[in-house]
């Protein structure tokens, strides 16, 4: 389990911003880009959009997909191309994760949330930013990493909220919000990119080399012997039919009894919506310290079942039907990130930011018996924005073809 959930006292980290910084780690960051994540290149489409909301004075809120963890670092080539730093708002435990990232992350503009509980700190920090308007605020509303660059993620209403608020506590100007989808294209020899990774993830299934079948077939048996293992270990027993109704049984089997037991039986939402409301009452007595080793142990076993819930999740069940590199790609990094919470990096990957149209936000919200209006807009903007960019797919030199 990655170390995504902290059983400390949370503490609010305000944005520090320091061009010095700034400046010294954009010098750095295409090669750190290139040698831990295989960007090899970044291109930005529509930045005169919002080049035009920055010179009209708007305040804005940049509302990028999230399907790999390099996102947010990958759109400060969009900050170069507009010409002005961004502010982003992420989880604590990013900030967490070492001394280093603690350190530069406000530096660079960042700042942090509770995803556990209410953090009216990070909202008030973020409604002043927007309302002030000097940099635009990054906000990735599907709210997690996907890896799933050609689908999207439910998405949270935060955004919305926050534009309506910075716009009722703005005096003039207008609050925007810049839908930006982020578009990967592996570039590379895709057969020789994902053998070893495969093969490496055989062994540790203690198989021999399935090296008589296609690479297709390898990669579609080794992720049915992975779901499989956890049927055996949560359900007893593995479980037959259709891949996407497997994960939905899985996911609620392990879902159902903690919010019997800690949610007063709620079982509605998202699986993205479950899990945070099942972490929110579960973490607060393991920050108090207040309990023995035996329950400490218990809780910390439900908060692991609740991160394979939300692996789980970025399984859909016929992504890997309609075969692109790309998918194919995220489908072998889900698996071993999944095995051993880190994916090696493949070159080369392109990478193109694709800004949306300005969504101007009032600061009185519609009221309609659907979703948020303002979120569904920016779902539709990004959605049109997802099916425009498969249209720029490069044809694939060699490495394609999986059979």
């Amino acid at each position: 389990m990655q170390r995504v959930v902290i059983d400390l006292p949370y503490r609010f980290i305000p944005p520090r911003y320091s061009r010095f910084w700034h400046w010294g780690v954009r010098k750095i960051l295409p090669r750190q880009l290139r040698r831990e994540y295989g960007i090899t290149g970044v291109e930005c489409l529509g930045v005169e959009k919002l080049r035009a909301s920055i010179e009209a004075g708007h305040g804005i809120i940049l509302a990028p997909n999230h399907c790999r963890p390099c996102d947010p670092m990958v759109m400060d080539s969009l900050a170069a191309a507009a010409h002005r730093p961004f502010h982003i708002i992420a989880s604590w435990h990013v900030f967490m994760q070492s001394r280093m990232q603690h350190f530069m992350l406000p530096r660079l503009g960042g700042f942090s949330v509770y995803r556990e509980g209410m953090d009216r700190e990070s909202l008030k920090c973020a409604v002043n930013l927007v309302s002030d308007g000097t940099h635009p605020l990054v906000i990735f509303p599907e709210g997690v990493i996907t890896r799933c660059n050609d689908r999207l993620a439910n998405l949270m209403d935060g955004p919305s909220f926050i534009a309506r608020a910075a716009a009722k506590q703005r005096k003039q100007g207008n609050v925007v919000i810049h839908p930006v989808f982020i578009r990967y294209f592996f570039e590379g020899n895709l057969h020789d990119t994902v053998l070893p990774v495969v093969e490496d993830i055989e062994r540790r299934l203690t198989w021999q080399p399935q090296s008589h079948l296609g690479l297709r077939e390898r990669i579609a048996r080794t992720g049915e012997a992975l779901l499989a293992l956890k049927e055996l270990e949560h359900l007893g027993q593995t479980r037959s039919g259709h891949l996407a109704d497997r994960l939905n049984h899985l996911q609620n089997h392990l879902l159902s009894p903690m919010e019997d037991e800690w949610a007063g039986s709620r079982h509605d939402g998202d699986a993205v919506t479950r899990i945070k409301r099942l972490r929110a009452a579960i973490l607060p007595d393991l920050v108090n310290g207040d309990l023995s080793e035996e329950e400490r142990s218990s809780r910390w076993r439900r908060l692991s079942d609740l991160y394979l819930v939300q692996q789980l999740d970025g399984y859909p069940g016929d992504y890997f039907e309609d075969l692109t590199p790309e998918r194919v790609l995220e489908t072998v990094e889900r698996y071993e990130e999944d095995l051993t919470d880190i994916a090696r990096p493949h070159f080369p990957i392109r990478a193109i930011l694709t800004v949306g149209d300005a969504i101007e936000v009032p600061a009185a919200r519609t009221k309609t018996p659907d979703a948020d209006p303002v979120t569904r807009e920016i779902r539709k903007s990004l959605e049109r924005m997802l099916l425009e960019t498969r249209s720029l797919r490069r044809k694939q030199a060699t490495g394609t073809h999986l059979e």
